[in-house]
């Protein structure tokens, strides 16, 4: 593979190929997607998509066409005013008759949120927006008043975990509902959790033209997480600077 290549000689097949994952995975694959400034900034005022650029977004919405499922912390859920996934029902009928991921009927990912105390707002977008059933993985020691709330909401409540939701216990709840394209969209803690729980199998990351400086905290966070070697997939430019990359566990093949 080159060492990097231009998005404007990608065509929208090519572009699936670079970011597809591993055909038919024999369990949940977690995928790591974020977008840092040049100098390592997560945030732009308090929110990521401050950073997004053009090419940025094009991967986001691809990456969320490839999934089944895409998990997240409950505090990204709230900065960034999450609600359900709208993707391209035809593009995701046609990656999955291809063996790419999608889904046979178009249906759109559903939206997984990790929230040890089960403290979400019952009336936010995640629950009124029209999509996909949301999961939320939670705790057996949350409130049980607060997990009855959110499943009157409309959230599928599963409990992952006594007092933290757990790495295992979250792949086996989506392997469960048969969910094994996982796209994790943050933040810097759940990400920080995955890698210390070994659970991280690639990640995809944006590097934004931008100087931010500020007090933006990195992409993962964590007390006891060790180095993880990665090997680099690809590496994508656009005209306006933006680079695009993809990395994968050392061992993992895909």
């Amino acid at each position: 593979m080159p060492n990097a290549i231009q998005l404007t000689e990608l065509g929208p097949d090519e572009l699936v190929r670079w970011y597809a994952y591993p055909a038919g995975p024999a369990r949940p694959w977690i995928r790591v997607n974020f977008v840092t400034s040049i100098d390592g900034a997560v945030t732009l005022d308090g929110r990521s998509g401050g950073l997004g650029t053009p090419a940025d977004r094009k991967v986001f919405l691809l990456l969320r066409d490839l999934a089944d499922v895409v998990l997240v912390g409950a505090g990204t859920v709230r900065a960034e005013n999450y609600g359900a996934a709208h993707t391209d029902a035809r593009l995701r009928t046609r990656l999955w008759h291809h063996g790419f991921g999608g889904d046979p009927d178009g249906a759109p990912p559903r939206i997984a949120v990790v929230t040890a105390s089960a403290a979400l707002d019952p009336n936010s977008r995640l629950f009124t927006d029209t999509g996909a059933r949301p999961i939320i993985l939670t705790t057996r020691s949350a409130p049980a008043d607060r997990k009855k709330i959110l499943r009157d909401a409309g959230g599928e409540v599963v409990e992952a975990g006594d007092t933290t939701c757990t790495a295992t216990a979250i792949r086996a709840a989506l392997e469960e509902r048969g969910l094994r394209r996982v796209l994790c969209e943050g933040g810097p803690s759940l990400f920080g959790e995955l890698l210390a729980a070994d659970a991280v199998d690639d990640l995809c990351l944006t590097v934004s033209p931008l100087l931010v400086a500020g007090t933006g905290g990195r992409i993962a966070v964590s007390p006891t997480a060790t180095p993880t070697p990665m090997t680099r997939r690809h590496l994508i430019v656009d005209d306006d600077g933006t680079i695009l990359t993809r990395w994968e566990r050392s061992h993992t093949q895909s």
